[in-house]
């Protein structure tokens, strides 16, 4: 076990849900993966631990993991993503700081209680050279086997005209087309907005023959439990009396992210998406965010939605992997229990597949 650098402290487990969004909006790195309610309507409130890093008294860095233990044996993972956040509003980044917090992590996860402890950062590729150094030497390995995802990030530091103009030109000429459309926006928070946009994406779901990659209605749970300021923006599009394209995003840190999408026959006709994320955009440009992340890219499994965040993107970001996922484990028993119950679940998952198709 490394002790930590000079004025660096932790403490685990003292934060209550109210005192926890209150210190997750410190910091640009903010995302909705990490606030109270999505930890606990995702895992349960037993399931999830929250990490505080703190330098001369001062809160620098926070984690809000997900465990799963194995009843009766000492063994389980603890599990962050898009985590730890680090990068303090007002505050140029310390790079000493993320190295304090991920010590901290697997001081507490991986030695005291004998876990495997995996975290997946808010970092990319591109940042390699600086960050997988860092996590070497503080006893992090790569997980080669992991999945490695992929995005577009848009940068929103031009005014909203030069956004424009970087549009690619077939998606800019979509969005004039949408603006012509006589379409209706409705933008809001509540629940009744988010129950008519899955009525539309459930439709879009079973036109594409698509899987739903997540729990839409947990969503909408999570919804209910965040507070005021940290809610998604669900944004529709009612197109001759019927919504026919909708989109719901999240705006924490910095950042702001797409979460999901849908449109139907009708929506497709209008272009409805279109105004949807050139709306979110202007959006995010009012409120004074950096970035928008158009939340993964796949070209080979969903090549229409690629060119659709393609064309959004522009000239106004980059595509980018992230640095992917990172572990480290001081316990062998615990490290065979988690490959064991992994395989065991993917083989589950595999013959779910085969039965549906």
């Amino acid at each position: 076990m490394k002790e930590l650098a000079r004025n660096y402290t932790a403490e685990v487990d003292k934060a209550d849900n109210d005192a926890w969004n209150e210190i997750i909006k410190r910091f640009d790195d903010a995302n909705i993966y990490n606030t109270s309610a999505y930890g606990e309507v995702r895992f349960g409130k037993k399931n999830i631990s929250r990490a505080i890093l703190k330098h001369n008294g001062e809160i620098a860095a926070v984690a809000q993991s997900r465990i799963v233990k194995i009843p009766v044996l000492n063994a389980g993972i603890a599990y962050i993503r898009w985590g730890p956040l680090w990068r303090a509003k007002g505050h140029a980044n310390n790079i000493e700081t993320f190295r304090q917090i991920l010590r901290a992590l697997r001081n507490e996860y991986a030695i005291r209680r004998g876990y495997v402890l995996r975290i997946y950062p808010m970092l990319f590729d591109d940042a390699a050279d600086t960050f997988s150094p860092i996590l070497q030497e503080e006893g992090y390995v790569y997980r080669r086997e992991g999945k490695k995802d992929r995005t577009m990030l848009i940068d929103l530091k031009a005014p909203v005209a030069e956004l424009r103009k970087g549009l690619a030109q077939k998606w800019r000429n979509s969005l004039n087309k949408a603006e012509r459309s006589n379409i209706e926006i409705i933008e809001g928070e509540e629940d009744a907005l988010f129950e008519k946009f899955i009525e539309i994406y459930r439709d879009m779901l079973q036109r594409k023959k698509f899987v739903e990659p997540n729990d839409i209605n947990e969503f909408r749970w999570i919804q209910k439990h965040l507070p005021e300021e940290m809610k998604m923006q669900i944004i529709l599009c009612r197109h001759e009396g019927h919504i026919c394209s909708g989109g719901i995003f999240s705006a924490m840190g910095d950042t702001g992210l797409y979460l999901f999408g849908a449109t139907n026959d009708a929506g497709m006709n209008s272009n409805g998406s279109y105004l949807i994320q050139w709306k979110y955009l202007e959006w995010l440009k009012q409120n004074n965010l950096a970035f928008y992340d158009l939340n993964g890219i796949n070209p080979e499994t969903n090549p229409g939605t690629y060119k659709f965040k393609e064309g959004l993107c522009g000239k106004n970001g980059r595509d980018v992997y992230f640095l992917g996922q990172w572990e480290t484990c001081d316990s062998a028993f615990s490290r065979a229990v988690v490959q064991c119950g992994e395989k065991l679940a993917a083989k589950v998952k595999q013959s779910r597949k085969n039965q549906v198709a």
